[in-house]
C-alpha cells in the first residue's frame, strides 16, 4: 500500500499557514489580557 504524498503536498503549506495565524492572534490576545490585568491594579 502506497502512501499519495501529494495530500501533504497540499495539507503541509495549509497547517504551517494556519499555525502560524494561530501563533500572531495567540500572542495579541495574551498582550491584550496582560494589558487588561495590569490595567486593575
Amino acid at each position: 500500500m502506497d502512501f499519495d504524498f501529494r495530500i501533504l503536498a497540499v495539507l503541509a503549506p495549509l497547517a504551517v499557514a494556519a499555525g502560524w495565524a494561530g501563533f500572531n492572534i495567540l500572542g495579541a490576545a495574551l498582550q491584550q489580557v496582560q494589558r487588561f490585568m495590569n490595567k486593575e491594579d
